[in-house]
C-alpha cells in the first residue's frame, strides 16, 4: 500500500472516530439532558405529594377555619360569608319566576316555571346579552338601565299561560358573581369590581336597589327577592331536586363552597334565629390557606405574579383557572434548564396562561399509541412541531400530577365541611344521607379530576361513611338556582302558608 493510500485511511480513520465520539457525546449530552428534565419533574412530584396523612391535615385545618371564620368576622382566612338564605327550595314552589345572572361580560335572564310537588320545573327560557364595553366602565344609571330595559323587553315575550297570578309582582332572584357584602336576603353593597368592570359610582352602593331604581324608571313591576352568588344558586338547584343536598361546591375557572349551617353555631350571628334554624354559609372557600398544603416553587412564583398575591392560594391550586398555568411554568423550567425542547427555548412557552386548562385536559386524556393529541397541542399552542413518544410520554405525567394534587385537595376540602357537619361518623343504626353537589367545567368535563376527587373523598372516609355521602352534578345554580331561591324567598309564601 502507497503512502498517500495508507494516509487517506488514517485521515478516513480519524474521521470515522470523530464522528463517532461525536455521536457518544451528542447522546451522552441528550441522556444527560433528559436525566436533568426526569429530575426536574421527579422534585416536583414529590413536592406536590398529597398522601393519606397530608389530607387528613389539611382537612382538619378547613374544619377549624371554619369554626373560626364563624366565630368573628376576618377570624379567618375564610370569609364564611352570612348569605341571609335561611329557606332553601322543598321542591314544592310553584308559579313563574325570573332570574338575572350577572357575572362578567354576558348576562342572562331566566324565566322558570315551577308546578309544585309534583310538577317539577315545567318550563324554563332564556336570553343571553352582551354588555356593550363601555357600559363596563361608565355610570351606574347607563349599565343598570341597559340591564333593566333587556329584563323588560324578555318579560314582554311572556307566552300564554306563562304570566303571574293577578295582582302578583313578578320576582327575580339575581346572581351578582362580584364581591359583595350582604346586609339581607335581597339587599347587598358593592365592595370592588372585578372581571374588568370599573363603575365607581356603585361601589359601596346596594346593587340590588341600583337595579330597582333602573326597573322603575322604566315602569317594569318587579321585585328582587333574592340576591345570591353562583355558589349558593347550585346549593339551592341541587336542594329542589334532592332534599338530602348540605353543600354545593364549585370547581371550574374558580372554586368555591357553600353549606347549610346550624343558626346557633353562628357565634358572629347577631340578628333573631331564622324560624327554619338553618343558614347558608358561603365559604369563600378558594381563600382557604394552610402550612399543610404541598406548595411548590412555581405556585409561589405564580402567586407573587399573580393580581391578588397572597390571596385565594387553595384556589391557584385546585381551580381550572391555574392548572394549564402550573403545567406551563413546569415545562418551561424543562425547557430552559435541561433543553427539554432543544438547544432554544420555545418563546409561546415564556406567555404566562397560553395553555389552558382545557388543553391540559386533552392531553391528559390522549388515549392513541402515539399520543397525538399531545403532539398536536404542543405544535398549535406552543408552535414545538417535533416532540419524541417519551416526551409525550412525560408531558402527560406532568398534567397527571398537576391534575391529581387538585382533585385530592379538593376531596380534602370537603371531607373539611362534611367534618364541621359531624357527618364523617356513623352513628348507630343512623343512615343519614349526605349529597354534595357539584359545578363547574372542571370538574363536569375534566374527567380525570372528577374521578381521582370521588375515589379520594372515599379513602379519605371509609367504606361505611362514604355509603351516605354521594356528590352530584348540579347544573346552571347561577340560573336556575336563582330563580328556585326568588321562589322559597317570595313575599308571598306567608300568605300562602296563613
Amino acid at each position: 500500500m502507497g503512502k498517500v493510500a495508507v494516509g487517506a485511511a488514517v485521515v478516513c480513520a480519524a474521521t470515522v472516530c470523530a464522528a463517532a465520539a461525536l455521536v457518544v457525546r451528542h447522546r451522552m449530552r441528550c441522556s444527560g439532558r433528559w436525566a436533568r428534565a426526569m429530575a426536574i419533574l421527579r422534585e416536583f412530584e414529590e413536592n406536590c405529594g398529597t398522601p393519606f396523612g397530608k389530607l387528613r391535615q389539611v382537612a382538619d385545618a378547613m374544619t377549624v377555619e371554619m369554626h373560626a371564620g364563624l366565630a368573628s368576622e376576618g377570624g379567618s382566612k375564610l370569609k364564611m360569608l352570612i348569605s341571609y338564605v335561611d329557606n332553601l327550595p322543598s321542591g314544592e314552589e310553584n308559579g313563574l319566576f325570573y332570574a338575572l345572572d350577572l357575572g362578567g361580560t354576558n348576562f342572562r335572564v331566566i324565566r322558570v316555571l315551577l308546578g309544585g310537588k309534583d310538577g317539577g320545573v315545567v318550563k324554563q327560557e332564556f336570553e343571553e346579552v352582551s354588555i356593550p364595553p363601555h357600559l363596563m366602565t361608565g355610570s351606574s344609571d347607563a349599565l343598570f338601565g341597559f340591564i333593566a330595559t333587556a329584563l323588560a323587553n324578555f318579560v314582554a315575550t311572556e307566552s300564554e299561560g306563562l304570566h303571574p297570578s293577578p295582582g302578583r309582582q313578578r320576582e327575580l332572584g339575581f346572581t351578582f358573581s362580584f364581591p359583595v357584602r350582604q346586609t339581607s336576603i335581597a339587599s347587598g353593597n358593592l365592595i370592588k369590581w372585578t372581571k374588568g368592570f370599573l363603575i365607581d359610582d356603585v361601589v359601596g352602593q346596594d346593587v340590588v336597589g341600583e337595579l330597582t331604581k333602573a326597573m322603575e324608571r322604566i315602569g317594569l313591576d318587579m321585585r328582587v327577592s333574592a340576591l345570591v352568588n353562583d355558589t349558593i344558586g347550585t346549593l339551592a338547584g341541587g336542594r329542589y331536586h334532592n332534599p338530602d343536598v348540605i353543600a354545593a361546591v364549585i370547581l371550574g375557572t374558580g372554586t368555591n363552597a357553600a353549606y347549610v349551617e346550624r343558626a346557633q353555631a353562628i357565634p358572629k350571628w347577631h340578628g333573631l334565629l331564622p324560624k327554619s334554624g338553618e343558614m347558608v354559609i358561603n365559604m369563600e372557600w378558594g381563600n382557604f390557606r394552610s402550612s399543610h398544603l404541598p406548595l411548590t416553587e412555581y405556585d409561589q412564583d405564580l402567586d407573587v405574579e399573580s393580581l391578588n398575591p397572597g390571596e385565594q392560594i387553595f384556589e391557584k391550586i385546585i381551580s381550572g383557572m391555574y392548572l394549564g398555568e402550573i403545567v406551563r411554568r413546569v415545562l418551561l423550567k424543562m425547557a430552559e434548564e435541561a433543553a427539554f425542547f432543544g438547544d432554544i427555548v420555545p418563546p409561546k412557552l415564556k406567555i404566562p396562561f397560553i395553555l389552558r386548562t382545557p388543553h391540559m385536559s386533552a392531553m391528559h386524556h390522549d388515549e392513541s399509541s402515539d399520543l397525538r393529541v399531545v403532539g398536536s397541542k404542543l405544535k398549535d399552542i406552543l408552535e414545538i412541531p417535533h416532540t419524541s413518544l417519551k416526551m409525550r410520554k412525560a408531558i402527560v405525567e406532568l398534567c397527571d400530577i398537576v391534575a391529581t394534587r387538585g382533585a385530592r385537595l379538593s376531596a380534602a376540602g370537603i371531607v373539611g365541611i362534611i367534618k364541621k357537619l359531624g357527618r364523617d361518623t356513623v352513628k348507630d343504626g343512623e343512615k343519614q344521607k349526605s349529597v354534595i353537589a357539584m359545578d363547574g367545567g372542571l370538574y363536569e368535563h375534566y374527567s380525570k379530576f372528577s374521578t381521582c376527587m370521588e375515589s379520594t373523598l372515599k379513602e379519605l372516609l371509609g367504606e361505611e361513611v362514604s355509603d351516605n355521602i354521594a356528590v352530584e352534578q348540579s347544573n346552571d345554580g347561577s340560573g336556575i338556582g336563582a330563580a328556585l331561591l326568588a321562589a322559597s324567598h317570595s313575599q308571598y309564601l306567608e300568605v300562602e302558608e296563613s
